[in-house]
């Protein structure tokens, strides 16, 4: 089992302000080809874990950008980015700027590669981990999708097709699987545990697709799970890239996260916060 790269892990008041103010070595300017950037997006995926802000600095930014009020599911869009290294600081939400951040951390983006910023685990050992995405598109005519594994309820989850092949069994809570290829089309899924709720789900997958099946804990004390389409024939999905048909999402609000510009300098750094290395198990 392959732990995921991550800079930190829970830090106290006396930690300082960590890297906000710091100038991170990368240009300033986004460059216009998609060979020269990288992506990055965030996620909040701890059950237990209170709505944070989180807090980008980015390179060449006079301040960081900030995104207020991440809760509970919430994948924002992938951002292109020059690569560089990134800064990302979480506060609880509505603490003021001047306090110490809760948590840290930094990312290395690279030309091409995608990654995801996530806060994961339970909220007494949160931690923010760097998960390397592979957004590569399947082969022709197949789909490709993972399961992340976001429910405390369930903490080991198998999901199957009904009346079909297993596609993941055993994962554990804060782990994800690695990509598969599928056939596309309509799959008709059961998500079960031992000892924790179940539910059914129905995704409609599209060939040349790359996929997140993201299963977290209900509102009302079950499963839900959410398709996150990330990428389609090669490229990054574009903005609202959230499919509907996993049971019980359609309407639990849970598409992209706005980015919130209003008075922060349009810096070309950003990064997202919160879902996945590759690996049929890995660590978050």
């Amino acid at each position: 089992m392959h732990t995921l790269r991550t800079a930190s892990r829970r830090l106290f008041a006396g930690a300082g302000a960590f890297l906000l103010g710091t100038a991170l070595a990368a240009t300033a300017a986004a460059p216009a080809s998609a060979d020269t950037v990288g992506y990055v997006r965030l996620a909040h995926l701890s059950p237990d874990t209170p709505a944070v802000d989180v807090y980008l600095a980015a390179p060449g930014a006079a301040k960081p950008r900030v995104f207020p009020g991440v809760g509970y599911g919430v994948v924002s869009d992938y951002l292109q980015l020059p690569p560089g290294r990134y800064a990302v600081a979480m506060r609880e939400a509505g603490t003021p700027a001047s306090e110490p951040p809760v948590l840290t951390t930094e990312v290395a983006v690279t030309s091409g590669g995608a990654y995801t910023v996530a806060g994961v685990g339970r909220h007494a050992d949160l931690g923010l981990r760097v998960l390397t995405d592979d957004l590569s598109a399947p082969t022709q005519g197949r789909a490709k999708v993972r399961v992340v594994q976001a429910s405390v309820r369930t903490p080991v989850l198998d999901v199957a097709a009904a009346d079909g092949p297993t596609i993941a069994d055993g994962v554990q809570f804060a782990t994800t699987t690695d990509y598969q290829q599928v056939e596309p089309g309509t799959w008709k899924l059961r998500l079960t545990g031992a000892g924790g709720p179940s539910t059914d789900a129905e995704v409609r997958l599209t060939g040349g697709a790359v996929y997140s099946l993201l299963v977290l804990d209900d509102k009302q004390g079950g499963l839900t799970a959410e398709l996150r389409r990330d990428a389609e024939g090669g490229t990054v999905a574009p903005a609202g890239g959230v499919d509907t048909g996993a049971g019980g999402t359609s309407d639990a609000g849970f598409g992209a996260y706005p980015l919130v510009a209003g008075g922060l300098a349009a810096a070309a750094g950003a990064a997202s916060l919160l879902l996945w290395r590759r690996r049929r198990r890995t660590t978050w």
